[in-house]
């Protein structure tokens, strides 16, 4: 006799179909990759070797529409960019094993939008480890992220080093809040309802590990009631991570508070399993010499960010990384 069966008891074999097709999608990918890679360094040996010239490139392409009509993105302007993919990429193993991780749109904008390996190959990591989608990754490299993790690395206490050596990794000295479209003269409240509203936005810019837990988080100590603007749990660091927003410059004695919303986390909220909390404080502006003096006596694993509503100018922070470059060369 069949019995009858809930959705929920299907769900282990529509997990096997998603898997399996996630597996045939990333294998026509590889080989799709693997292609262009080929056809590029084809062309590349051809022009180098003065068998072709670039004219020759266009009839390859004109040939190719005629002769394959159902194949796409062989024009002339893709077969040169295939070119370019191989020149930029060849003998770099360490690189190449990434390429094919990607989707080739991914790989055309960081090839187009970065200028140094190391600012490549960052993007190519990042775009791997929190799957940005072709206009996540844009907007990251828009927002000069990797510029501004050179120049500006995330200011955190000793204590995040003792109790989360990989939390550098995690965490930035600026977030990019510029989809909230925050007025000039907003408040507090204003900055909290506009990342609840856009939270899914919020998310993708503090990382793929961090899941939200709270807004206005109660915290009970003794007899009174406190609130924590935000709070969220990262999966990789293992802890909470308290979040407390300032819509005006850093001062040292908001580092108090945080450090008494940390303790009560881990007296009271804190699993056995997990490590301790992390306290973010995101203000508008801050002073670095000011943010480095507060942080230095602090015991707390916290540190200090800011929040910006407008995406940064990409030329200029190019600029200071070439002057970063050129004095520690």
């Amino acid at each position: 006799m069949i019995t009858p069966q809930t959705p929920h008891s299907f769900d282990e074999i529509v997990e096997l179909i998603e898997q399996a097709r996630q597996r045939a999608t990333q294998a026509v990918n590889t080989q799709l990759i693997d292609l262009y890679w080929q056809v590029g360094a084809y062309i590349d040996n051809k022009l180098g070797q003065a068998e072709w010239g670039d004219a020759v490139v266009s009839q390859l392409a004109t040939h190719l529409a005629k002769s394959q009509p159902n194949l796409r993105g062989f024009t002339r302007r893709n077969l040169f960019r295939m070119r370019q993919f191989y020149q930029t990429y060849n003998g770099d193993e360490k690189v190449t094993a990434l390429l094919t991780q990607l989707p080739w749109t991914h790989n055309l904008l960081i090839l187009s939008q970065s200028k140094r390996p190391e600012e490549r190959e960052f993007y190519l990591r990042m775009a791997i480890q929190e799957k940005w989608s072709s206009r996540e990754l844009e907007r990251q490299l828009k927002s000069a992220l990797f510029e501004r993790s050179v120049l500006k690395p995330a200011k955190v206490t000793s204590a995040v080093f003792q109790s989360h050596p990989t939390a550098l990794e995690v965490f930035r000295d600026a977030y990019m809040v510029e989809f909230l479209d925050l007025p000039s003269g907003h408040v507090e409240a204003d900055l909290h309802q506009g990342l609840l509203q856009r939270l899914k936005d919020f998310l993708i810019e503090l990382g793929r590990d961090f899941c939200f837990v709270g807004s206005e988080y109660p915290l009970q100590v003794g007899g009174r009631d406190f609130a924590l603007d935000l709070l969220f749990f990262h999966r990789g660091l293992n802890c909470l991570v308290a979040i407390e927003l300032k819509v005006g410059r850093f001062e040292p004695e908001y580092l108090g508070k945080l450090d008494f919303y940390l303790e009560a986390l881990d007296r009271n909220d804190r699993k056995p399993h997990e490590n301790p909390a992390i306290g973010v404080l995101l203000c508008a502006s801050k002073d670095d010499e000011v943010v480095e003096y507060a942080l230095n006596r602090t015991l707390s694993p916290a540190l200090i960010a800011e929040y910006q509503t407008q995406l940064p100018n990409k030329a200029l922070l190019q600029a200071k990384l070439h002057e970063f470059y050129a004095l520690n060369a």
